[in-house]
């Protein structure tokens, strides 16, 4: 304030406001003729030039429609000193500073305090100095940008090296491997080639020992017909009294047409004598049980003649009891003939003894090196059958509480097994696509069914007869004789591999259920399937007929218990077991069903 009272006042910039002038001219509007497109003689020299340089306006149009729209310029001024300062501490955000300097320099500039040098353009070397300084920044933060990428690149590619020498290594094992595969192969290759010319010399002396068999049937036959033709002449030639030679073994004499020779029958049946007794083993084993044969009756033929009210009304079964007995799933619940005993199998290679309903054990089998998938008691209940994973069948005697007999003639694992009822007789059924039947006395396998084309998933012998029932992986189930061991009958219907199948007590209906949740009962009678049931889509794992063989029930991977009625399809679920149900089996007399499961659980319900 004080060098403005001393210098006087001063002006930023001195401006002369002018007022609005009115001379009230007179403007005449020219009016303008229509002219011709064609003709511009007729125009003086402005008409000419407006209308050049609308003309050339067109040209420039269309040249631009034609190149493209025009691309920006960027004119660059020179920057004067102030704008430089006033640019730096803006950048600097020195906003108090910029306001003191902007103040003091336009007074200066007012009094003519600044020359020209001082408000001119900046000098070529501030302006190039800044103009180095922001492109070393640029590039600064450009080089911090690139060399994070390359330190990943770096990673990535040690990452790749080691997967390189990683993948280099795996394939030398592998180019090593396959040589010395081609080297072995090369190597049996030579000596299977060693072995033709002997199978070729085998085939020979075969061909051969064919040929003199069939020459010494022919030579055989023709004497039979020779001595045949004698004793026919023979007995002509007697007079007075009959004199009989004795017969030739295995040939009837010819008393009326054909007396000069034997018959093409007479032939053939000497001919099968001569095999019979060829084949005719010379001892026996006497320790050997005997089939029983098949004309006994089935006591439960008479056996609840209708269905019993409890067991077919909606909630008829209602849990009671849960016995916790296994660390890992039971596979089968089986219950003794005569008393209020169950045994239960697990994955955990341990068969367990309960009373039922208490839940009290009773005994502990440990004997199977693997899991056992079933069991059965003897008829007498005295000894307990188990069959395993290890592909052994094994029995047990309570009296003396341990393994009594082993039998390990499978070559796979065993799924199921079933005694007969005379008790000498023990059927298993296994993964290597066929069931044996077992004679405990003699301790050795009398027969082995071959005829499914999978594995035979569960068996069971018909109750008091000589008949056998098989389910199979290959979706049939089979009807054998024990005796002959030789299929009956086969059962097609199911579509996916049949899980179990079961007689009802009469003998007369099968139960079967497969691994998609569908059930089937068949008359055994007329082989015909009854009734298809689905109670899917989770699978059936096993099923059971009650003693009046009205109610099937059916254990389902779903956790739950399907009630389904014969006679009206109706399927009523029973839920309590918290993971799949593996077995299912009824009392005897009716009173319960217990049911077990993967969770280790054995369920009562009544």
């Amino acid at each position: 304030m004080t060098s403005e009272a001393e210098d006087g006042p001063f002006f930023l910039e001195k401006v002369s406001v002018l007022g609005d002038s009115d001379d009230e001219y007179q403007y005449e509007e020219v009016p303008v003729d229509d002219l011709s497109v064609g003709s511009t003689d007729h125009l003086d020299g402005f008409d000419k030039t407006i209308l050049s340089i609308e003309e050339s306006k067109q040209d420039e149009k269309a040249a631009i429609r034609v190149e493209g729209p025009p691309v920006a310029s960027l004119i660059h001024r020179p920057e004067v000193i102030d704008d430089f300062v006033r640019n730096f501490l803006l950048r600097m955000g020195m906003k108090r500073t910029l306001q003191s300097f902007q103040t003091e320099w336009y007074e200066m500039q007012q009094k003519g305090l600044l020359g020209n040098e001082d408000i001119g353009v900046v000098p070529d070397a501030y302006c190039r100095n800044q103009t180095l300084g922001d492109e070393v920044k640029r590039l600064k933060s450009e080089l911090q940008k690139y060399m994070t990428a390359a330190s990943k690149a770096k990673d990535t590619h040690v990452k790749l090296q080691k997967e390189r020498d990683f993948h280099r290594i795996n394939h030398k094992r592998a180019v090593q491997e396959k040589n010395r595969l081609i080297t072995d192969i090369k190597r049996l290759k030579k000596h299977y080639n060693s072995y033709e010319p002997t199978l070729r010399e085998l085939k020979h002396k075969y061909e051969l020992a064919m040929k003199e068999k069939m020459l010494t049937k022919l030579e055989r036959d023709r004497a039979v017909g020779q001595v045949t033709g004698l004793q026919a002449t023979l007995r002509n030639l007697e007079t007075g009294k009959e004199v009989m030679l004795p017969p030739v073994s295995g040939y009837r004499a010819q008393r009326s047409a054909n007396r000069g020779g034997p018959t093409q029958s007479a032939l053939r049946e000497a001919r099968g004598s001569v095999e019979n007794k060829r084949e005719q083993p010379k001892t026996s084993n006497t320790q050997d049980s005997e089939f029983p044969t098949d004309s006994r009756v089935n006591p439960y033929l008479t056996h609840a003649k209708g269905p019993p009210t409890h067991l077919t009304r909606t909630g008829g079964f209602r849990q009671t009891g849960s016995i916790r007995g296994h660390d890992l799933a039971i596979s089968s619940v089986s219950l003794h003939p005569r008393k209020q005993i169950a045994v239960t199998t697990s994955d955990d290679h341990q068969w367990k003894m309960w009373a039922v309903p208490s839940g009290d054990i009773i005994m502990t089998g440990e004997g199977h090196t693997d899991w056992i998938s079933d069991s059965d008691f003897h008829p007498s209940g005295a000894q307990l059958a188990t069959s395993s994973g290890d592909a052994c069948v094994k029995v047990w005697d309570f009296s003396k509480a341990s393994c009594v007999l082993t039998l390990p003639d499978h070559t796979h694992a065993v799924w199921g097994v079933s005694w007969h009822s005379c008790g000498d007789f023990l059927a298993s059924c296994s993964m290597d696509n066929t069931s044996k039947i077992w004679d405990v006395h003699s301790e050795r396998c009398r027969s082995t069914l071959r005829g499914h084309a999978d594995s035979v998933n569960s068996i069971q012998f018909l109750h008091f007869a000589n008949t056998l029932l098989t389910a199979s992986a290959d979706k049939t189930l089979s009807l054998w004789d024990a005796r002959t061991g030789l299929c009956a009958q086969t059962f097609y219907g199911h579509l996916h591999s049949v899980n179990n199948a079961v007689f009802n007590l009469k003998g007369d209906t099968i139960g079967s259920c497969d691994s998609y949740g569908t059930v089937k009962f068949w008359d055994v009678r007329h082989v015909a399937p009854m009734i298809t049931v689905d109670v899917g889509p989770h699978p059936a794992n096993r099923v059971a007929f009650d003693p009046s063989g009205h109610l099937l029930a059916v254990a389902s991977n779903d956790g739950t218990i399907k009630m389904v009625e014969v006679g009206t399809s109706d399927v009523t679920m029973l839920a309590g077991h918290d993971d799949a149900v593996q077995a299912v089996t009824f009392d005897i007399g009716g009173q319960f069903m217990l049911s077990g499961g993967s969770d280790g659980s054995m369920r009562v319900w009544s």
